[in-house]
């Protein structure tokens, strides 16, 4: 077969951690030519991931602006993309999820007649405007696609629903877990600073759809739940969005029990949520990869696509709501039962072999096309 030549995006943290084990797993095939492209709609966060699983972009875009507006970055995006798609001529395109780059590299592909491949397709809330704008982003992502790498069974029928052809749906389990795994043993020896022997409540908080009161909410819960729970320790990585850093550095960086940090790199991210207590986020990721490591969870959203850990009751919603919060934190702090509950180690998302098994359905039909 003659080689192909594969373009995978990654614009962001979370894209970077999910596309690694693929463009790991594709590097090592002879069939395909790899190259990688970094949008950096996330610049420093995004460089982190890609540094720690040992991938230098090919193509670097460059995009992130302080401070930048959707529509000026999807314009930023889209030229940017077109002029790589020109040049490069791919035989496919691999983008994750629902970001901005993932849209928008799904629609320079359609200008230019690229078939694309969505990671992570399927993923619903059934609320376009609700996460603001991923919902939207991955629902007009899935109407470009060729190739649908369902994630869980839920998103699969998500797309059957919608009238993709079952042909173009493969079942293959979370990248997240893939990543993950690959992680998870060198991450054990990373010292994070905080004291063992207390409890740790890891938080991370970034989404756009809680810029402004949902996270001043949130951080009025987080305040109080640290000042009722003084012998347990906050560790809350800060995203380095103005919306985001301004505001939880008003409101918490004068409480004793609670590090406000910069970003950390993925792996030390794991060594924080293997040796957390419990974990507060509104990151779809981590929804994934903390019950995996046997992590209780309360949602900061009010809605979540990944429905399947919150079935099983390993992960709560509980909003952007700072009684809730408060609430329902406290109860897995004082009750040892409930935690249990929670901490039970149960993961939907996969079993770490997600990357073989795309790798395997693009060869498949590479070679029936051959």
């Amino acid at each position: 077969m003659t080689p192909k030549t594969i373009l995978c995006v990654v614009g962001t943290r979370p894209e970077a951690i999910k596309m690694a084990p693929v463009i790991l797993a594709l590097r090592a095939e002879p069939w395909a030519r790899v190259r990688v492209l970094a949008t950096a709609q996330h610049r420093a966060m995004l460089d982190q991931v890609l540094q720690g699983f040992g991938i230098v972009a090919d193509v670097d875009l460059d995009v992130m602006r302080p401070n930048q507006a959707l529509s000026a970055l999807t314009a930023r995006l889209l030229c940017g993309l077109d002029e790589v798609l020109k040049a490069e001529r791919p035989d496919l395109v691999l983008v994750q999820g629902d970001t901005t780059t993932a849209l928008s590299a799904a629609l320079a592909c359609f200008y230019q007649n690229v078939p694309l491949g969505h990671v992570e397709a399927g993923l619903r809330t059934g609320d376009l405007r609700n996460p603001f704008p991923e919902e939207a982003n991955r629902v007009l992502a899935a109407r470009l696609a060729s190739w649908h790498f369902a994630p869980t069974a839920g998103a699969r029928d998500n797309l059957l629903r919608e009238g993709v052809d079952a042909g173009r749906i493969v079942l293959t389990g979370n990248t997240v877990i893939d990543a993950l795994l690959m992680t998870a043993a060198s991450a054990a020896e990373l010292d994070l600073g905080v004291d063992p022997a207390r409890r740790l409540v890891l938080v991370t908080s970034h989404r756009r759809e809680n810029f402004g009161a949902p996270l001043r909410e949130i951080c009025r819960g987080l305040r109080e739940l640290a000042q009722r729970n003084p012998d347990v320790q906050f560790l809350f990585p800060v995203h380095p969005n103005p919306n985001v850093r301004d505001v939880v550095h008003q409101a918490l960086a004068d409480l004793p029990n609670f590090i406000l940090s910069e970003p950390l790199d993925y792996a030390r991210f794991v060594a924080a949520m293997r040796a957390a207590h419990l974990i507060l986020t509104d990151s779809g990721g981590v929804q994934e990869e903390a019950p995996a490591l046997g992590k209780p969870v309360l949602v900061l959203r009010d809605e979540t696509e990944r429905p399947e850990a919150v079935a099983e009751g390993v992960v709560k919603l509980v909003g952007p709501h700072a009684q809730g919060i408060v609430d329902h934190a406290q109860r897995l702090l004082d009750d040892a039962q409930a935690w249990r509950e929670m901490a039970r180690g149960v993961s939907p998302y996969g079993d770490g072999r997600a990357a073989e098994r795309i790798v395997q359905a693009l060869l498949g039909d590479f070679a029936r096309c051959a």
